[in-house]
């Protein structure tokens, strides 16, 4: 018997009475979710402000004004054939919009390169545990407890001091500090999978525990895993802004929401849009992705089927 007719059982579970797959009945209900479609809304808002922003931003991210520094929303441009600073500009004189498009890039970045390394750490370690158990379990749990018993930002603080202030190192502090809870439901899911007869009879067949895990355990977490990534997300772009408020996230230059609000520190009594409209951005993003991941998991969920 071939590997393929092995999964078959697999395949029959993930459809339902309609005969749809499960994506695509899960694609039915989330569309019918109105807060997650406003949030995926966002999402591709999102993407589309990164991908383009050398067009859409009115002004460079750090072409400077001296002339019209700390003008308030609205005002002219001292230069560059009297345009209108939208959104005031900063205490260089920098457009404050322009450098809001040009940061949702560096928080892109961060929640997607993030998540990606948390992934990767989270579902390899997980899937150890799970299905081989014993001391591999045992040791990756207590690694996972020690992890969980410093608050992340303390612990991603204490990375970013080690390697140094960079974006590159945000995404490695953020990576390392998010995975223990990515491993801990992967090693669940495993547990309640593995000793079931489709793998059971895959082992029988004398496929390599590898393969087992790559093509018949993980596909089948891929729901759960999903909507951990989407709502790890927002907590990323949250972890960077409080490094770069720091001072340990992006460096100047760099366009950053979080080391805007932290610039804006000595003119808030005077000028607060400066911290007010980076703030927006980010408190926006991150309701974005916490309503499109709860309605995800809401539309993966079998019991709150209709």
């Amino acid at each position: 018997m071939s590997t393929e007719s092995t999964a078959a059982p697999e395949v029959k579970a993930n459809r339902d009475e309609s005969g749809g797959s499960l994506w695509t009945d899960a694609w039915r209900r989330l569309k019918k979710n109105k807060p997650a479609m406003v949030g995926l809304f966002f999402i591709i808002l999102l993407v589309f402000v990164a991908l383009t922003a050398d067009f859409i931003a009115p002004a460079g991210p750090y072409t400077q004004d001296l002339g019209a520094r700390l003008s308030k929303p609205g005002a002219h441009r001292a230069i560059g054939g009297g345009g209108l600073y939208l959104l005031g500009s900063d205490q260089l004189g920098r457009d404050i919009l322009s450098r809001i498009i040009h940061g949702s890039r560096v928080s892109l970045a961060v929640g997607l390169v993030s998540e990606f390394i948390v992934s990767f750490l989270g579902i390899s370690l997980g899937a150890i545990a799970g299905y081989y158990g014993g001391k591999a379990d045992a040791w990756i749990m207590r690694l996972s407890d020690i992890m969980f018993a410093f608050p992340d930002l303390l612990f991603a603080i204490g990375i970013m001091f080690a390697l140094g202030p960079n974006i590159f190192n945000v995404f490695i502090a953020l990576g390392v500090v998010g995975w223990a809870g990515m491993a801990r439901l992967v090693r669940s899911q495993i547990l309640s999978l593995k000793e079931m007869e489709f793998i059971e009879s895959a082992r029988a067949q004398g496929i390599s525990d590898f393969r087992i895990i790559v093509r018949h355990l993980l596909p089948n977490c891929l729901g759960p895993i999903i909507v951990s990534i989407t709502l790890g997300i927002p907590g990323a772009i949250l972890g960077e802004a409080g490094l770069s408020f720091l001072g340990l996230g992006a460096q100047p230059p760099m366009a950053s929401w979080g080391s805007m609000i932290y610039d804006a520190r000595p003119y808030f009594s005077t000028f607060p849009y400066f911290s007010i409209f980076p703030g927006v951005a980010i408190m926006i993003v991150v309701f974005a992705f916490n309503l499109f991941g709860d309605g995800l998991r809401d539309a993966l969920d079998p019991r709150l089927k209709n």
